[in-house]
């Protein structure tokens, strides 16, 4: 690479023996550099780039700018946006503008805001994380639809799910979604687990029976606090999503919709079961949510390191990093804030 102080240098001497009577191509080839890279170097000290802005002949005028700018201001037409303000204007026999250029001059002076008389999007904060670190602290529930013989109509899968264990703790099939029923549901689950007044906080979406008045009444009479989800958001409720999808997913879940709703207390009874009892949930070290839900996780997890240390010790020549992590997993969180770890979801 030619330093531009030596390019300069070099084209002086060429300038001189042109001006001598010399060939150009004659005196470049004593130099020992082409004519053409000559050139190229004349060519880098020219900016070939275009600066000129064109202005388009049919451009608004300041005057015109401001006139526009008066108007989707004034009191009558500061809270609509162009395509309403445009066709108003034709009313009164005025033309300002296409709405794009209403639209484009709003951008350009940073006024192409929340214009309409609705209240913003407001901003919704995610909810605050819950953490278990025994069974009957945290449950999530929810209602999911199983498919009837007839055509639009359903039936309708409560389950209630501890956030610890990944037990389903409680489930029935209604014909309906009811507040009666999720109430009997929930009476019925404290009963059964011997849920202490204040224990347990119960989470779940914004559906009109989770926050319905009827089902609130119950859960305060039964001490239990709530926590929802935030509006439309599925991820802040991400186990009981993850259970219906398991358990739907499964090769004994019918491919024909229920006669009756005996057949689809029937299937649940049959699937849910089959899920706390038998299924080895991958995000608990591959025991069952029963197993876990009373405690026996500690000695089969024990057993099973006891295990692998002493095939590690018969046959060491066979590992080459530590063995499986067979650990307790001491603590479940959902809704975790960014420092915290989630165990995943996942079946």
């Amino acid at each position: 690479m030619i330093p531009n102080a030596l390019r300069i240098q070099i084209r002086g001497w060429l300038n001189e023996a042109v001006e001598a009577g010399a060939r150009y191509t004659r005196a470049c080839a004593v130099v020992g550099i082409s004519a053409r890279c000559i050139q190229r170097w004349r060519s880098d000290d020219v900016d070939a780039r275009r600066t000129r802005v064109q202005t388009p002949t049919n451009a608004f005028s300041a005057a015109e700018v401001t006139t526009i700018l008066a108007t989707v201001n004034a009191p009558e037409y500061a809270h609509l946006p162009p395509t309403q303000i445009v066709p108003m204007l034709a009313d009164h026999n005025v033309y300002m503008g296409s709405e794009s250029s209403f639209y484009r001059i709003l951008r350009r002076e940073k006024q192409l805001a929340h214009r309409r008389p609705e209240r913003a999007a407001q901003p919704r904060r995610k909810p605050s994380a819950l953490i278990a670190t025994a069974p009957n602290q945290i449950a999530t529930w929810d209602i999911t639809y199983l498919p009837s013989n007839v055509r639009g109509q359903y039936f309708y899968l409560y389950a209630v799910l501890d956030l610890f264990s990944r037990q389903v703790v409680a489930w029935q099939v209604y014909e309906r979604e009811s507040q009666a029923h999720a109430s009997a549901l929930m009476r019925d689950y404290v009963e059964r687990e011997n849920i202490a007044p204040g224990q347990l906080t119960l989470h779940a979406d914004n559906g009109a029976v989770m926050k319905g008045s009827s089902l609130y009444a119950t859960l305060q009479a039964l001490h239990i606090a709530t926590s929802h989800s935030r509006p439309s958001v599925s991820d802040d409720n991400p186990f009981i999503e993850s259970l219906f999808k398991t358990i739907k997913y499964r090769p004994q879940h019918p491919l024909t919709p229920f006669a009756t709703i005996d057949d689809a207390r029937a299937f649940a009874d049959r699937l849910l079961t089959w899920y706390n009892t038998e299924h080895r949930h991958s995000q608990i070290r591959y025991v069952t949510p029963h197993e876990r839900h009373q405690g026996r996780d500690v000695a089969i997890l024990a057993q099973r390191r006891q295990l692998y240390t002493e095939a590690r010790q018969r046959n060491p020549q066979r590992w080459s990093g530590g063995t499986r992590n067979w650990s307790l997993i001491e603590q479940v969180t959902l809704n975790p804030h960014r420092v915290e770890q989630l165990q995943s979801p996942k079946h």
